[in-house]
């Protein structure tokens, strides 16, 4: 049998805290009682279900824990962007020493228990960053090899929640960031129509991402035209670049200074804190907020943050009639307008979304039809998809979706 020195760990100290890491480390201390390492293996199995974890559980569990709580190493690389100390590094080279059975070994070497060798789940599941971790880690047996594929991993990809996950919400009673785990985005390639809005997104996102000049944006124009799923398609398309979506609602304005201070620790990462729907009342202050987050108050703006919006209202504060026509308040009418227009003034990127024609209409529910394997002869097609937008709130992205969704539900219906 294998033997793991874990106690002697320098900079991955912080995985002795884990209670499966605690339970191991005494499996291994007594080989000869059998309890220890079932009751290690059982609760490692609770895991891997958990987790979707498949293949050799104990080097999951280790790379979970690395990739996931991270290390001293793992901060400082996506502090200062990959560059970590000599002294460190080879600090880091002693821990992998230490835990190269546990990365390279069969499990049951390690634990004679031989379930754990090859454990099929009941649901696999496997993140986007460990599945680079272990492709990168393949062929890699010597300490020096595996210390700078984690060092390469942090540098790429963070670690914790920053590493796993390409969208964000922000938790305000804890005052942290909080993964979103089954974040539905859509391809570009499934955003029909709108080919100049798109690439003024994306360029203006890509010089964000290269570290170039960047403006933050606002996406305006009428419902359901795809802003929105145009702003998550970037967190998908460019996740592994670096990019992160952070999902806020306008409730949360006040919590912007603490994000702002929270992202300065991630320099390796860009992120694009996003609100979706934007619009404010006349009665409403918390605008303000937004106005200082992106010109900057005392405090700068992080350069590693954008704020994307999308709204149906181009100046984003509701104006009145009475806002225009009042001539009691004409000393100080222009005042009033001025500050109703200088927030959305402060988005140096507006893109217009128009409704789509007839034609943009119906390539959109050609579409997504052919993706289910269903082609509709030319003439039903209009037919059916002009009566449907005549019947809902007019021709968009949205209400093409909608029949799709609703005509592929008919034709499963008739089937049955």
């Amino acid at each position: 049998m294998v033997t793991l020195d874990l106690q002697n760990l320098l900079v991955c100290r912080n995985i002795l805290k884990d209670k499966l890491i605690q339970e191991l480390d005494a499996a291994v201390s007594s080989p000869e009682d059998l309890a220890l390492a079932h009751r290690f293996a059982g609760h490692l199995l609770e895991k891997a279900e958990e987790e979707g974890w498949s293949g050799n559980l104990i080097r999951d569990l280790f790379l979970n824990l690395l990739s996931q709580e991270g290390c001293l190493a793992a901060k400082m690389a996506e502090a200062s962007q990959g560059q970590i100390g000599a002294s460190l590094h080879q600090a880091f080279i002693h821990d992998m020493k230490k835990l190269l059975p546990a990365l390279t070994e069969r499990a049951s070497e390690i634990v004679n228990v031989n379930l754990l060798d090859d454990y099929m789940p009941s649901l696999p599941h496997k993140l986007e960053a460990t599945a680079y971790l272990e492709k990168k880690l393949e062929g890699k047996n010597t300490p020096e090899e595996i210390t700078q594929v984690f060092v390469n991993y942090y540098t790429k990809y963070g670690y914790g929640e920053i590493a796993s996950y390409p969208a964000f919400c922000w938790n305000s009673k804890r005052q942290k960031l909080q993964g979103i785990r089954h974040f539905e985005a859509m391809d570009f390639a499934d955003l029909i129509g709108y080919d100049f809005q798109k690439e003024q997104l994306i360029n203006n996102t890509l010089a964000f991402i290269n570290h170039r000049p960047a403006n933050n944006v606002l996406l305006v124009g009428a419902r359901g035209t795809g802003k929105s799923s145009g702003v998550k398609a970037l967190a998908k398309a460019y996740y592994s670049d670096g990019l992160r979506l952070i999902q806020m609602q306008k409730s949360q304005l006040s919590d912007l200074p603490g994000i702002m201070a929270n992202l300065r620790q991630f320099a390796s990462k860009r992120f694009i804190i996003f609100f979706d729907d934007l619009s404010f009342e006349e009665s409403d202050s918390d605008y303000k907020y937004l106005k200082s987050a992106i010109e900057g108050g005392v405090e700068s703006k992080p350069e590693n943050v954008l704020i994307y919006a999308t709204s149906n209202r181009r100046h984003l504060i509701k104006e009145t009639w009475h806002d225009r026509n009042s001539e009691q308040d004409e000393m100080f009418r222009n005042d009033s307008i001025n500050e109703t227009i200088s927030l959305s003034d402060r988005f140096g990127l507006i893109i217009n979304y128009i409704e789509p024609n007839q034609q943009e209409y119906l390539a959109i529910i050609d579409h997504f039809l052919r993706q289910e394997g269903i082609e509709m002869e030319p003439e039903e097609l209009r037919i059916e998809g002009n009566r449907w937008y005549m019947n809902h709130s007019g021709r968009s992205g949205r209400t093409a979706r909608q029949f799709v969704t609703h005509y592929i539900g008919q034709i499963k219906q008739q089937d049955k």
